[in-house]
């Protein structure tokens, strides 16, 4: 879940990450950046054509992950434990789930 910061879709409603693209700089939010695709009739995905409402991606800089105990998007920080890194909330210091794998025991 993240907080949108920045556009016409900025507001403190914590909206779901649909997709990351492959350059890892840009996310497709659920209901955020949302325009017109004009098909033509025979269309795959519209066979009456017409036009067709699609989310866009936008940079995710523009968006602050959400954190639960604190109600709001917030920064976050990595710690490593002992057995894998997780990121953590700034403001509150509450976990908010692990990164990559865990460490294999020695």
């Amino acid at each position: 879940m993240v907080v949108v910061i920045t556009g016409d879709d900025a507001g403190n409603t914590p909206r779901k990450v649909l997709r990351v693209l492959e350059s890892g700089n840009r996310i497709l939010v659920e209901g955020v950046n949302r325009a017109y695709k004009h098909v033509k009739k025979g269309h795959p995905s519209s066979p009456q054509g017409g036009r067709i409402s699609r989310e866009l991606p936008i940079s995710s800089s523009n968006a602050l992950i959400y954190c639960g105990k604190c109600s709001k998007g917030v920064r976050i920080g990595t710690r490593v434990t002992a057995s894998s890194r997780e990121r953590y909330c700034k403001v509150c210091k509450d976990s908010l789930g692990r990164v990559g794998r865990e460490k294999a025991d020695a």
